[in-house]
């Protein structure tokens, strides 16, 4: 997916998250995160049920999956340039924390059923992180999980050989028993998602 496309799914998401008042103002004088935030808005009600595959085959909920601090992303292992680079910067991210003492999941969760496989999840996992969990599902799974997180995603053209698919962006920072907390743009580097991530971990310590 090109810069152009992930601009554009950024955009739709933002647009339907506002329509939806799916954004909230966090009332920064009673938030105990409120040091660790990037920016003034995040998600009132991102994240939720999901039952999806993982990279071995087994059906997965969301309390299975998410039982630490994660960094959640949708994408698909056929994207030719975002997906890889946003996942490995949040791999290189998720290896700055765990030298910090801090132990962050990478969740990558596909938005293309039809071609992203266990096997092939598997395979993308294996060369992106070690502790990454791959999932995927059928296509009313997927559709459900990236409506639980408000995402956005659209196959260019159905029909062709080698299609590609629209898509945010955003990777959500999950934490177990807390939910969302925040979430990071394309833009944010590696330092930077610890940087936050380990502040949101500290300060619910």
């Amino acid at each position: 997916m090109t810069k152009l496309y992930a601009g554009v799914a950024a955009a739709a998401v933002l647009v339907g998250l506002a329509g939806m008042g799916g954004y909230v103002y966090f009332n920064r004088a009673s938030d105990p995160y409120a040091q660790c935030r990037g920016g003034q808005v995040a998600g009132g009600d991102i994240g939720g049920p999901f039952t999806l595959v993982d990279q071995t085959g087994k059906t997965v909920t969301e309390a299975e999956v998410i039982t630490k601090p994660s960094l959640v992303y949708f994408g698909y292992t056929f994207c030719p340039d975002v997906c890889p680079l946003d996942n490995q910067r949040n791999a290189e991210a998720v290896d700055i924390l765990e030298e910090q003492g801090i132990e962050v999941t990478p969740v990558f969760i596909s938005v293309d059923p039809k071609r992203d496989t266990p096997e092939v999840m598997a395979d993308f996992a294996e060369a992106m992180h070690p502790r990454m969990i791959a999932l995927t599902g059928s296509e009313e799974q997927v559709k459900a999980a990236s409506q639980a997180y408000k995402t956005y995603y659209r196959v260019q053209d159905p029909e062709a050989e080698y299609y590609l698919v629209d898509h945010s962006t955003f990777t959500y920072l999950m934490m177990s028993g807390k939910g969302f907390m925040d979430f990071f743009k394309r833009e944010a580097t590696a330092d930077e998602m610890a940087e936050r991530v380990s502040c949101f971990v500290n300060a619910g310590i």
